[in-house]
């Protein structure tokens, strides 16, 4: 009887010890199995659209320089120009959603169907954050006869189709600044022809050289090339002046009742896992929360934005929806 009592104890003890084995192993398989993949797991690369040297370009290096910076994470940025910011943004979508890919999305991305150019829109991505946003500015050669937007804008009316503008491709952020300036002011946005351009930096160039004699493009864009003295800005398509440039004047100021300009942000493609998001975003986030990302961002007169995932969604829904109204106004769809 004893013997009997001391080998059931000893199995109930064997089975209790098994037991705790089986769930113990089974709860660390489990976690194994279903646990999320170790995310970065090989450097980021972040594609921009356009020409380096722009303002995409400026503030997607210096984004992914302090994400470096403050993570540890490797990261690499691959300009991918052509067809008027078509090239990169499909490169972005199309992209395996690893989180790997990081695409630096622009204002040109709501343009992308209306016009015809590729098929590809907001749809196509997961939001991370939007982080710029920047208006319009007029920019001419620094020995330009014109002292201000009014004299300029007049001289188009009174000569049309013999100065020429540029600033991006055809129906892009800043050809649509071009023409709601223009309509606003009065004048057939035909009197000045568009040549359309890889971005704001090639346009600049091609400015200096005597090229083209206009470049709508943003304050920031422009900066460098105003200070060395080679180019003037005379006029920013905004509601208040730019702190930067204080000495530019905004076309409402002149009684031209215009505003607009171009925002950016970061996206991945649309199948990317929600917790890479996260993971971006959070790190993003402490990114542009930093002493450094605002130094630089003031100092080169970069406007700073946030939204996050949720509402930077719903504003590149509205965005794509306000663009395709623009463009049937500038009559190009």
């Amino acid at each position: 009887m004893v013997l009997s009592v001391g080998i059931s104890k000893t199995m109930s003890i064997v089975i209790v010890v098994l037991l705790i084995a089986v769930v113990v192993g089974g709860f660390y398989y489990y976690s194994s199995v279903t646990a999320p993949p170790q995310y970065p797991s090989k450097p980021i690369t972040f594609i921009v659209s356009w020409a380096a040297g722009g303002g995409t370009d400026r503030t997607a290096r210096m984004l992914a320089a302090l994400l470096e910076n403050m993570t540890g994470w490797k990261t690499v940025v691959e300009n991918k120009v052509g067809g008027g910011g078509t090239v990169g943004h499909l490169a972005m979508a199309t992209a395996p959603p690893d989180g790997h890919t990081v695409g630096i999305i622009t204002f040109e991305l709501s343009t992308f169907e209306w016009m015809g150019l590729a098929n590809v829109s907001y749809k196509n991505f997961k939001p991370v954050l939007l982080y710029n946003k920047d208006p319009a500015a007029v920019i001419v050669r620094a020995d330009a006869p014109w002292r201000d937007i009014l004299e300029l804008t007049k001289y188009i009316k009174e000569n049309p189709g013999k100065l020429k503008a540029s600033g991006t491709a055809k129906g892009g952020v800043w050809d649509i600044g071009r023409i709601g300036w223009l309509k606003a002011a009065g004048v057939n946005p035909d009197a000045l022809p568009w040549v359309p351009s890889t971005g704001a930096a090639p346009c600049l160039q091609e400015l200096v050289a005597g090229g083209i004699d206009i470049c709508t493009c943003s304050l920031p864009e422009a900066g460098p090339l105003i200070e060395a003295g080679k180019v003037k800005a005379l006029a920013v398509m905004s509601d208040e002046r730019n702190p930067a440039f204080p000495d530019v004047p905004t076309l409402k100021e002149k009684g031209i009742n215009w505003s607009f300009g171009t925002w950016r942000g970061v996206a991945v493609p649309k199948d990317t896992p929600d917790y890479i998001v996260k993971t971006l975003h959070d790190a993003l986030k402490k990114v542009i929360d930093s002493p450094q990302w605002k130094e630089f961002m003031q100092k080169n007169g970069f406007g700073m934005a946030y939204l996050p995932p949720e509402e930077f969604a719903k504003f590149l829904e509205n965005d794509y929806k306000v663009v395709g109204e623009l463009l049937k106004v500038a009559g190009y769809i």
